[in-house]
């Protein structure tokens, strides 16, 4: 080809080629800003990061915001009105993450409302990414957060007098219930719940991409255990030029594979969110698909362009969307 071909082509492709960009640019945009956390409760969760968002807030504020509003809720199995471990105390997980790879969590922390907002200071103030324990609670203390009673709510308190009399702990992977939705994450074998872990992912204006996970973990838990929540890459990671994942479920199957970074690494190589969080559950099912049949793992991801998708091990995970367009709650698809 001669430079006046060559030339004479460009002019024709050129403005070809800027319309595709141009369509393509539009249909994110249309897409955003946008927010997406897992289970029907993430409606009200989402509804609280909404009020940032559709002011050009940010989404590491507006995940933030969603993780107070249901740490607000005493008959929630998040936060302090979540069940107990085994030895009766209540003990909180969170961790946040923004688009330029700061992050922060705390594990095992007792008597404080918004571990999410804790996790932040850690983010902030600190060279660490996760406090626990004692030395989490000292932090918070430090950082003009206050001590709560160490009550247990009324609904945890009863459920937790049940589970004593028999001393067992048998989870089931999901069951039927009659409120709140058609699917439980994780019940017991007497109805009680199990856990509830809140995750959520947004995108604001500006194309950013934040998340956030908060949860009372595993009800019944050995005192000390922490499960994938508070983990950076297990059950939560974001990474602002490709996407971002969390997770719900049974952690100690999340943290075994790096869940979430893997489903964002997924989308790195171009699988759809949906399609990347379906590859990581059948990371988790190949090892064992016996094990398997006896937990639930779901997971929840967003790429770049405001796509999102999940997938989970069984029937049941659901997870909540709001955006310009829509505001609504989806069946997750499974693979058992």
């Amino acid at each position: 080809m001669n430079r006046r071909k060559f030339l004479n082509l460009s002019a024709l492709t050129a403005p070809l080629l800027l319309s595709k960009n141009a369509i393509a640019h539009s249909a994110q945009q249309k897409n955003k800003p946008i927010v997406i956390s897992t289970w029907d409760s993430g409606m009200p969760v989402n509804a609280a990061a909404w009020k940032i968002l559709e002011k050009n807030g940010s989404a590491l504020d507006a995940v933030e915001a969603g993780a107070i509003h249901i740490e607000n809720d005493i008959n929630c199995c998040v936060g302090l009105g979540g069940y107990p471990d085994r030895d009766g105390i209540v003990t909180l997980d969170a961790c946040i993450m923004d688009h330029n790879a700061n992050c922060g969590a705390v594990a095992g922390i007792e008597r404080i409302k918004h571990p999410i907002s804790v996790a932040r200071k850690v983010m902030e103030k600190t060279p660490h990414v996760i406090l626990v324990g004692n030395g989490a609670q000292q932090f918070a203390l430090e950082n003009g957060f206050t001590l709560e009673s160490a009550a247990l709510s009324t609904d945890a308190k009863n459920a937790y007098a049940e589970w004593i009399k028999k001393n067992e702990y048998k989870p089931v992977s999901n069951i039927e219930r009659k409120q709140n939705g058609p699917f439980a994450p994780n019940f017991f074998e007497d109805g009680t719940p199990n856990h509830d872990t809140m995750g959520l992912i947004a995108m604001d204006i500006k194309n950013n991409l934040s998340g956030a996970v908060t949860t009372s973990g595993m009800a019944y838990k050995v005192h000390g255990r922490v499960g994938d929540s508070p983990i950076i890459g297990a059950g939560l990671f974001v990474d602002n030029e490709f996407g971002a994942a969390t997770s719900s479920g049974t952690g100690e199957e999340v943290i075994r594979i790096c869940g979430t970074h893997l489903v964002v690494e997924f989308m790195r190589q171009g699988y759809s969110p949906e399609l990347a969080c379906k590859k990581a559950v059948e990371r988790i099912v190949k090892r064992d698909r016996e094990k398997a049949k006896t937990f639930q793992v779901g997971f929840l991801a967003m790429n770049k362009k405001g796509q999102f998708g999940a997938y989970a091990i069984q029937k049941g995970f659901v997870f909540s969307v709001k955006s310009t367009n829509e505001n609504k709650i989806y069946d997750s698809k499974f693979l058992i």
